[in-house]
């Protein structure tokens, strides 16, 4: 069945916060959700549980749980128990949680700068150390691509003074959209466990893997982990598993991150249960509507929709890289091989003072386009903006013809 993704609804005159947020002439590419409608099997779910009529507390069952064990059998061949499945509000209240039960103040946490907002912000929220591996930069041509530095990332442990309890792991990431093969994660992991290193990793964007770039990819090792796919850390050995938290969602995938459910996977019964007891403590309760939802998306009865979405994302993509290339001399970006997200490095625009304020402020004022401020994103995120393609082509089109005429 062929979905329709070149058209989507209006949501200037809902309360989303990506639409309302800047005024009506502002093109917004930047919150991370898609302005398509999710799947049908979910819409039908969502309305049978309307349509009864009764909305009280629910815990997520057996059922539930035995959704997500299937979906990362399915997908992964990872065996997990269902019991190892844990239900959380999402994925930001996750590795919260996880930092909370691991860590006090002054332990440290290690992440991979430039990365997803919020990773950033837990020295701040929690007294706790933030040690960084920085990402190294590649740059050919218009083309930007991001590589691991191994002595960085092994001498980052226990860095500052500080006893490195968690590492804090965006895979795929955000916002380049790298997808890290299983050699590189059984070397991340391999250090984890030599320093005594709980794993938490973020897998959000696990199911939104893109098709290689019909062109030319940016790097010959590019084309090869594309075609590897998306490997869950933990399922890389029973003793990687034993020291990770595992955090998956619907919510990217099908579009429905405003329900707020997604689930940690814990394989080993002590950090499960240390893990749930911080989740009592910040009474962190998960929306019944958003299990109702996942149910659907886990089942298999999405996975056409799915298909197409990810066809006509990778479509996006390359008409959006192309478009840069061609048409936006002075930015180069990302060809990311998953999620939907553009990582612009605007950096040569700046030195050659072809814009005078910040990539954030220029394109926002000259273009009325709304993208992210790299800034958020920490170390090595200065002068970038993040750019969403997860809309209609014609949007993206647009947005990016906006962005052509104000550096014109």
């Amino acid at each position: 069945m062929p979905f329709d993704f070149d058209h989507a609804p209006e949501r200037r005159n809902t309360n989303s916060i990506k639409w309302t947020f800047y005024p009506r002439d502002v093109l917004p590419l930047w919150v991370a959700d898609m302005d398509f409608p999710a799947p049908p099997a979910i819409l039908d779910a969502l309305r049978s549980a309307v349509e009864h009529g009764v909305f009280g507390y629910e815990l997520a069952n057996e059922t539930l749980r035995e959704s997500v064990a299937a979906r990362m059998q399915k997908l992964y061949g990872w065996e997990i128990a269902p019991e190892s499945v844990v239900a959380i509000p999402g994925l930001v209240s996750g590795f919260y949680a996880a930092a909370a039960a691991l860590t006090r103040p002054g332990d440290g946490y290690l992440i991979q700068p430039p990365v997803y907002m919020p990773f950033n912000d837990l020295q701040k929220h929690l007294g706790i150390l933030r040690q960084e591996a920085g990402l190294v930069l590649q740059t050919r041509g218009s083309r930007i691509h991001y590589e691991l530095d191994w002595d960085t990332f092994k001498t980052a442990f226990n860095s500052g003074g500080s006893r490195t309890r968690m590492f804090l792991l965006c895979n795929p990431h955000n916002p380049t959209g790298q997808v890290y093969s299983r050699d590189e994660l059984a070397r991340m992991a391999e250090a984890c466990l030599k320093n005594d290193t709980i794993i938490v990793s973020d897998e959000i964007h696990s199911e939104l893997l893109l098709h290689p770039e019909r062109s030319r990819p940016f790097l010959a090792a590019q084309s090869k982990d594309e075609a590897h796919g998306h490997t869950p850390i933990a399922s890389i050995s029973p003793e990687i598993a034993a020291r990770s938290i595992t955090l998956v969602a619907p919510s990217k995938t099908f579009n429905i991150a405003g329900l707020f459910c997604g689930f940690a996977i814990l394989p080993d019964l002590e950090l499960r249960t240390q893990y749930q007891q911080q989740l009592e403590r910040m009474t962190l309760h998960v929306n019944s509507l958003g299990q109702t939802a996942a149910l659907a998306a886990f089942s298999g009865a999405c996975d056409d929709w799915l298909a197409e979405l990810n066809a006509y994302l990778s479509a996006n993509r390359d008409f959006a890289v192309g478009y840069i290339e061609n048409e936006l001399p002075g930015i180069h970006t990302t060809v990311p091989q998953a999620t939907y997200l553009l990582w612009l490095d605007c950096n040569e625009l700046v030195e050659n003072e072809k814009i005078s304020a910040s990539p954030f402020n220029f394109f926002l004022k000259e273009a009325k386009v709304a993208l992210n401020d790299g800034l958020p994103f920490g170390s090595g995120g200065e002068n970038f903006v993040r750019l969403n393609f997860g809309c209609p082509r014609s949007t993206l089109e647009e947005a990016l013809e906006r962005m052509k005429k104000a550096l014109s």
